[in-house]
């Protein structure tokens, strides 16, 4: 499995993505001004402040070059994992449902929170249980989830909605308590918690650990 971390001018978690992707397989940087994705297998768009967040959040990374590739590669079928900043820029692309506001409290977050695997039948939640709580640090300002009721229904009717925070962990205002949610199609999840600063004991919790490794898993059957 061959995991390709896109870097944007101001990512700040790209090298802890690829460290965390490639303790379950291979993983290599994808430069944002560059279209090759060197046949990787699955693409992470990670944490950070891409452009510098000027505009809003994602705007401009979504039209950067290395998104043409990601969003003809994601229309493909392919896995494409969007960590904080990813997740927004994924919802800037059109490549998940939703948008990301300021959290409610108007200021920058850091903690950790428990979250709760609402769908574990995913291609990027197979490793863990149905219901099982996992403990990840978030870090962000523009992290609140929304989605108007008529959405919203959907992502639940479709088992669309991936993680929740657990009671009393939502830390921006999120609607529904949703922390992740993922396409239709199955193939792009975006989250706003940090798995890849949770894959080591040493840190606290290596729960995020599962999410790379279910990854790793489709993968490998993929190629079988």
């Amino acid at each position: 499995m061959k995991f390709g971390v896109v870097r944007f001018p101001g990512s700040c978690d790209e090298v802890d993505a690829q460290l965390a992707a490639s303790r379950v397989g291979d993983a290599v940087l994808l430069w944002h001004g560059d279209r090759d994705l060197q046949g990787v297998d699955a693409v992470i768009i990670p944490g950070g402040f891409s452009y510098g967040d000027y505009l809003r959040v994602g705007a401009i990374a979504r039209f950067s070059p290395v998104m043409e590739s990601v969003m003809a590669f994601a229309r493909e079928g392919g896995p494409v994992l969007g960590i904080c900043n990813g997740f927004q820029v994924l919802c800037e692309a059109g490549l998940l449902p939703g948008a990301l506001l300021p959290n409610t409290g108007l200021r920058f977050l850091c903690r950790q929170v428990d979250l709760e695997v609402v769908n574990a039948d995913t291609a990027f939640t197979r490793a863990y249980a149905p219901r099982q709580a996992i403990s990840v640090p978030v870090k962000h300002t523009t992290g609140r989830y929304y989605a108007p009721e008529e959405q919203l229904t959907g992502l639940e009717a479709h088992g669309q909605i991936v993680l929740r925070y657990a009671p009393g962990h939502n830390p921006n205002g999120s609607v529904d308590d949703i922390a992740g949610v993922m396409n239709r199609e199955g193939n792009v999840f975006g989250l706003m918690p940090h798995p890849e600063h949770a894959v080591d004991a040493l840190t606290g919790s290596n729960d995020g650990l599962g999410i790379f490794a279910s990854m790793a898993e489709v993968g490998a059957h993929a190629h079988a």
